[in-house]
């Protein structure tokens, strides 16, 4: 087979092996983590030349383009961001289906009128560089917004401030900052002062990148970018802050008596301090508060008592304690676990609170508590994920919006005088006709030991099931974090083109809450393939496909999903695609992100954390003459969280050691990162990559290349 011809440009290997513990590890492609290295830059691109040289050349592969500016052009344009201030002002990012970003909007109430404030286009335009807006935090009363931009997939930014009563920017330019991934900022009750997260380092080939970062204050027109450090390593010595962690201070409202700092990081739980807001200019020290192991998820600050979501003992339950003498050992419940449910997110009222649930991380449901009492509140109709905005303790009047696999997010407002919820779309409500006839079926199967692992399934009505149907599984498992229903066209397209799919909520992810987090979290993380595989092998038995019919496919943390289930059993998948994957966890710890994802995976110091990434570890787990599925991987060469060398040596290793005829592509975005703030041209453009790669191995008629495009 022609495709053959990719051996004869396999990497150098240049083997290295350790020890831990007692066992060795080799590693064939180190040489490969080398990227300034030009045998490694130069095969790189080679290997993406190559890939895209094939992928550009499948026929119908821009089906997916074109669907998806066509259904752009449907919506007429999309709305993201809102953000609704104290007084009414609504602040948005705008845009329209021929534009290639997104512009920052206002309006000053839901029936103003639009008016546009700052095109990214306009920024340091001598730069010839691509900016997107990935962030927007208005002050309080609407006189100002902070706009956080970013290029080429960086996500580090730089913030700028528009001035709406001038009418203007302003000349502050605040840089090494990375609002979209640290909690944003909080803005003080002057309307002129914020706290962000500072990063002092923002190279990502510098070791001291993402480390010691600083919550500091900054005040608009200050001369120094940094004018007072509120919490960090350096300052807080007694708060024992390592290089990794990341301060994090919020401020929950222009009234909040209180300030909140805490030690963040990649962990779904966080010690906690505070101080009076009064304080925060003062210098004065931080009093603790709660501690990871209280496992608080959420919480709000109302009368000087703290209101939050506890996981501690199994128990899943909001609990309340005073702030003037908090006593989390001793907590009144207010609200018992609830059957069947996770207790989510909680959010202020005037008058009271809200909390939201969700059953399997596909069934949401919301809840009023007030006056000692609990109601469930009827949604407008039934959601797989609602997301909610309120304005505090201000208003009893609130916003949610609403989700599903195949409609596009409705937004309400529910207004708590008529006790009923009133639609408020910023942008109409697109209907996609083509998708009547998709069906979800939300279901459990069993897994490897018995457990019931919940699978959504999406596919047309009128699907037989004959065992020749492609199948595409979708799987991540990491960081308690639910994979909620919310509309994606590729998954619909897909059907459209006579596929089902699969998104298998494995273990790892907070679909059952914080023991569904545990149980593919360090050394039980085996469960999290091995509930892709239960998953694949389900759909096989119930006749929906057949092996050479299924394409798994993962990202950033799903790549140890992806990449074990097809190590452990290459048999079972005829193709494979991982995007910015960690697929060779043994050496997360030396990437810039790797001593923060250690709190997820594990530590290289630690004997069984050690072995735990050892079992993970993808790249060390590929065997030489071993028939492996067609495998995508890609990566963005500005990736701040993956490292591009780690999918580049799991290429290397995997092409070199593959037996079968199934091609290993590696795909590098030498104008992206780890998948976002890119422009949306070239969004589509990757994924389409991804969609007709799976269908032209997984046989489809459509998609197969000739015999020429493969020379």
């Amino acid at each position: 087979m022609v495709l053959k011809a990719q051996k004869t440009n396999l990497a150098i290997s240049n083997s290295i092996t350790d020890e831990y513990f007692g066992i060795k590890v080799t590693d064939e492609y180190r040489n490969l983590e080398d990227l300034n290295s030009l045998s490694t830059s130069v095969w790189m691109k080679e290997q993406t030349k190559y890939s895209l040289s094939l992928l550009r050349n499948i026929p119908n592969r821009q089906f997916y383009i074109d669907k998806r500016i066509e259904f752009d052009k449907k919506q007429s344009f999309s709305i993201t961001q809102l953000n609704i201030t104290d007084n009414d002002i609504y602040f948005y990012l705008k845009r329209l289906p021929q534009e290639k970003t997104s512009k920052v909007f206002y309006r000053k109430n839901f029936n103003g009128i639009e008016t546009e404030i700052f095109n990214p286009e306009s920024f340091k335009p001598e730069n010839n560089k691509k900016y997107q807006i990935n962030y927007i935090k208005p002050n309080y009363d609407g006189s100002k917004i902070v706009i956080a931009l970013t290029e080429s997939g960086k996500e580090i930014s730089e913030m700028v401030i528009y001035d709406l009563v001038q009418g203007k920017l302003l000349p502050d330019i605040l840089t090494n900052c990375w609002p979209s991934d640290s909690g944003g900022i909080s803005w003080l009750s002057d309307n002129n002062s914020f706290i962000y997260r500072y990063y002092p380092i923002i190279d990502p080939k510098s070791p001291l990148f993402l480390k010691d970062t600083e919550s500091v204050l900054y005040k608009i027109g200050q001369v120094s970018e940094k004018s007072n450090i509120l919490l960090s390593r350096q300052n807080n010595p007694d708060l024992k802050i390592n290089p990794e962690d990341f301060p994090r201070i919020s401020l929950s409202s222009k009234k909040s008596k209180y300030i909140f700092g805490q030690i963040s990081g990649a962990t779904s739980f966080k010690d906690t301090y505070y101080m009076r807001a009064t304080d925060s200019q003062s210098n004065k020290k931080w009093k603790f508060l709660f501690s990871k192991d209280d496992k608080v998820s959420d919480f709000i600050e109302k009368d000087d008592n703290v209101i939050y979501i506890s996981e501690k003992n199994g128990m899943n339950a909001i609990y309340t304690t005073s702030l003037q003498k908090p006593d989390f050992q001793n907590a009144k419940i207010i609200v018992p676990s609830i059957s069947d449910e996770v207790i989510t997110s909680i959010n202020n009222l005037k008058d009271g609170f809200l909390f939201s649930t969700s059953k399997n991380g596909v069934e949401a449901k919301i809840y009023l508590y007030k006056n000692n009492a609990i109601t469930l509140l009827k949604l407008p109709f039934p959601a797989g994920n609602i997301s909610i905005t309120t304005k505090d303790n201000l208003s009893n009047d609130f916003w949610i919006v609403c989700s599903g696999w195949k409609n596009d997010s409705e937004r309400f407002r529910y207004v708590s005088l008529q006790n009923k919820f009133i639609p408020e779309n910023v942008a109409p409500v697109t209907e996609y006709p083509e998708f009547k006839g998709v069906l979800i079926e939300e279901t459990t199967i069993k897994s490897h030991d018995g457990l019931d692992i919940p699978i959504s399934l999406l596919y047309n009505k009128d699907i037989k099931k004959d065992s020749n149907n492609p199948l595409l599984i979708y799987a991540y498992g990491a960081y308690g974090t639910n994979i909620s229903p919310s509309l994606s066209k590729t998954y619909l397209f897909w059907i459209q083109k006579g596929g089902i799919v699969a998104v298998a909520h494995v273990r790892g992810g907070g679909e059952k809450g914080e023991s569904w987090h545990e149980g593919g979290f360090k050394a039980t993380k085996p469960n999290s393939w091995k509930d892709l595989i239960s998953c694949a092998e389900y759909m096989i038995n119930g006749k929906y496909t057949s092996k050479n019919k299924i394409a798994i496919w993962g990202a950033s943390a799903g790549g140890i999903t992806i990449g074990r289930a097809i190590t452990e059993r290459p048999d079972l998948f005829k193709a494979a695609i991982i995007d910015a994957g960690v697929v060779n966890a043994t050496r997360m710890e030396f990437t810039p992100n790797g001593l923060n994802s250690a709190k997820e995976f594990g530590s290289l110091k630690i004997e069984s954390e050690f072995k735990a990434l050892l079992e993970m570890d993808a790249y060390q787990h590929i065997k030489k003459g071993e028939k492996y599925p067609a495998t995508l991987i890609t990566s963005g060469i500005n990736d701040p969280r993956v490292s591009p060398w780690m999918p580049t040596k799991f290429a290397a290793k995997l092409l070199a050691y593959n037996k079968s005829e199934n091609p290993i592509f590696l795909k590098i975005d030498y104008e992206g990162g780890h998948g976002g703030d890119i422009p949306v041209a070239q969004k589509y453009d990757n994924v389409a990559d991804t969609f007709a790669f799976a269908l032209w191995q997984l046989g489809h008629p459509d998609y197969q290349l000739k015999d020429e495009a493969k020379k």
